[in-house]
């Protein structure tokens, strides 16, 4: 359990820093200057995202989901006005993505011993259920950023419902209703197969 609750918060702490760094090359220096560029974890845990929901999960004997304090980010100054959200919101996933694809990759061409296997195992499994999760478009996750990017602007009032109320409805989701996550756990274990045959 505390195994994978550490490759749990690393995940979700490049997911964070890949945020930061996006919008850095996109001209917002916000998440730099707040020391957010940084694999230190107390500087990105959140108490019901990193700590309550992943322990709560594990007790329940299921696989663990959680998220990071968001970092923060400034649209205004982003020299892609258009794309700027979009491209930021993105690179989270795309950073487990790429994490999870690594990992594969090893261990589908590469003798392992079984040690490491296990490692890298959790190390996909986690980093595809992280993109897959986060990319679900119900806010604050990077999903909702990048319906919000494409969505023009008439739904403006579907917009701040989501955002004054989707934190809620997340929550409803994972604790309410049973098997509510299972899907985004289904989906990544049959992409870990495909390394895995």
């Amino acid at each position: 359990m505390i195994f994978t609750l550490l490759i749990l918060l690393f995940s979700i702490i490049i997911h964070e820093i890949a945020h930061g760094s996006v919008a850095y090359a996109l001209g917002d220096p916000t998440a730099k200057e707040a020391g957010r560029l940084d694999l230190n974890p107390l500087k990105h845990l959140d108490p019901v995202g990193s700590v309550l929901l992943p322990l709560f999960l594990s007790i329940l004997g299921g696989p663990i989901i959680g998220w990071a304090k968001p970092v923060p980010v400034n649209p205004m100054n982003f020299n892609d006005q258009r794309w700027g959200d979009l491209k930021v919101a993105l690179a989270g996933p795309m950073a487990n993505f790429s994490i999870a694809l690594i990992f594969g990759l090893i261990i589908k061409f590469v003798q392992l011993p079984e040690s490491f296997l296990i490692i890298a195992t959790t190390v996909v499994f986690y980093n595809i259920a992280l993109g897959i999760f986060n990319l679900i478009p119900v806010y604050p996750l990077d999903g909702s950023h990048v319906l919000f990017s494409l969505l023009p602007d008439r739904f403006e009032e579907f917009k701040r419902f989501l955002t004054q109320y989707g934190f809620i409805i997340l929550l409803f989701v994972i604790f309410m209703i049973p098997n509510g996550l299972n899907w985004v756990f289904v989906l990544a274990d049959k992409i870990l197969s495909l390394f895995l045959s």
